[in-house]
């Protein structure tokens, strides 16, 4: 089993969990670190604090312990002697407490020897003091030569409890130097737990990008490519729908196109018989025909061409809705394109006095050149056909963002604005022009709207200036630039 083989929401709780385990272990790991030093701390600084008391208690004892030995020489009082006594046990007694509180071998030595100097002090103080009376001044010499020793020993025991809690506080401040450091190096997790993160996105987006591709292929009408996605179980039922419904559309297409070709040879068959056998009898080629008669015979081939032009739009409709026509693009000047649009209309633009007003950029593109044509001769047509006589037709081109905007206006009646989303709607014709005498088919928009959508482009019905009437038509085509971009 491979991860594309997963389910999407297989896949989300397993990048969600991958992502977020490296951070939990991180944060468990940095939390266990920082409490260990805490605990740490916490005991450095109560053993510090609990030594220095008793440092503090020792001092303040011997000097208790001198003043009552000194006191005992002189006075000779028994009561001071049992004093002395107990001041001496109990300095022993912080001696020992001192010594189970360090485990430094040399702080324990300088503490023993204190208290074998302790224990000597005890020892012959009260013995030597019994072979001498109290006024012998030389009784005193001897305890203050003692007690001086005392004294050094006691210093070296404060120096040697500083350097030992100098070393407490170094070791405290490399094992808080320690877990920084751990806790920095931990945040390389950050821009790992990102990479698996971003791969997650890549396993779940990718296969629905491609199949937002495949939906905008069948959107525009190409039905040629088989859709095979690989991905999750979900994505692969999406996938499966959309060939099933991309076959169905092909086939569809396909009777469709089939169809309006087979209706339109049927049609257009008996009805060239029909314009012939009418065009007989309009030239008075079977016989002269009486007023009525001719006016009859009129009527049928004005009838007979409107019919044949309609199916002639039915059959231009079916062959620029097929998908196979959209391909081949190409490298195409606009203004080509345009100025032999305008050409092919010189007739009906004689006929009604017309003037084009152009204002044209040198603007390619890179498109089907027979779709664009078909594009801008229905846009033409509708403005030739709704412009009076001796109107204006403006025609402009611009560029903006490397899309095509190309502008056709108009003076004729303009267009309501509660038609404007219904003229691309297939077969409906607006109001026709007063004088005109040719009507459409209804389909020239439709189909102008359709190549769009299969271009990448768009139409747009514009507001005309105030005062002015008529109707404004701008065409947005992608893939644009001037021409002196090109290489």
């Amino acid at each position: 089993m491979t991860l594309k083989s997963l389910s999407i929401k297989s896949l989300t709780l397993l990048g969600f969990g991958l992502v977020a385990l490296p951070l939990v272990i991180a944060l468990i790991f940095g939390a266990s670190q920082v409490n260990t030093l805490a605990n740490k701390s916490a005991e450095a600084i109560t053993d510090i604090t609990k030594i220095l008391d008793q440092q503090q208690l020792l001092k303040s004892s011997q000097i208790k312990l001198e003043r009552s030995a000194a006191q005992f020489l002189v006075l000779r009082d028994p009561a001071l002697a049992e004093n002395y006594i107990e001041q001496s046990k109990q300095i022993l007694h912080l001696a020992e407490q001192l010594m189970l509180a360090s485990q430094d071998n040399k702080f324990q030595d300088l503490l023993t020897n204190y208290a074998l100097t302790i224990t000597e002090l005890i020892e012959s103080t009260i013995p030597e003091a019994e072979t001498k009376p109290p006024t012998d001044s030389t009784i005193l010499k001897p305890l203050q030569i003692q007690f001086n020793a005392l004294n050094t020993i006691y210093e070296n025991i404060t120096q040697r409890s500083n350097v030992l809690n100098t070393t407490y506080i170094n070791n405290i401040k490399q094992a808080a130097q320690a877990v920084r450091d751990i806790m920095i190096q931990s945040l390389v997790i950050i821009p790992v737990s990102i990479l698996l993160a971003a791969i997650f996105i890549y396993l779940i987006t990718s296969p629905l990008k491609i199949l937002t591709r495949n939906i905008f292929q069948l959107q525009q009408g190409n039905f040629d490519h088989e859709i095979n996605v690989h991905g999750s179980p979900e994505i692969q039922e999406i996938a499966q729908a959309l060939e099933n419904m991309r076959t169905r559309l092909q086939a569809l297409e396909l009777q469709k196109s089939s169809f309006i070709r087979h209706i339109s040879h049927e049609l257009k068959t008996p009805l060239a018989a029909i314009r012939e056998g009418t065009e007989l009898l309009y030239d008075n080629s079977v016989g002269e025909l009486n007023a009525e008669q001719q006016e009859i015979a009129h009527i049928i081939k004005d009838s007979v061409f409107r019919l044949q032009k309609h199916i002639e739009d039915l059959l231009d409709f079916n062959i620029v809705l097929d998908s196979t026509s959209l391909q081949d693009s190409e490298l195409i000047q606009i203004n080509d394109v345009v100025l032999q649009v305008i050409s092919d209309r010189k007739l009906d633009i004689k006929r009604k006095k017309l003037t084009f007003n152009k204002n044209l950029n040198d603007i390619v593109l890179i498109s089907n050149r027979k779709q664009i044509a078909v594009i801008i001769d229905n846009i033409l047509s509708n403005a030739i056909k709704y412009s009076p006589d001796e109107g204006e037709i403006n025609i402009s081109s611009s560029l903006s963002n490397e899309q095509l905007q190309l502008q056709i206006s108009d003076q004729g009646i303009g267009i309501a604005q509660e038609n404007q989303n219904k003229i691309f709607d297939a077969f409906y014709q607006g109001p026709p022009p007063e004088i005109s005498i040719i009507k459409g088919s209804g389909l020239g928009l439709t189909i102008v709207k359709e190549l769009l959508l299969r271009l990448n482009g768009s139409i747009e019905v514009l507001n005309v200036p105030n005062n002015c009437q008529g109707t404004r038509i701008q065409i947005t085509l992608p893939r644009a630039f001037y021409q002196e971009e090109q290489v």
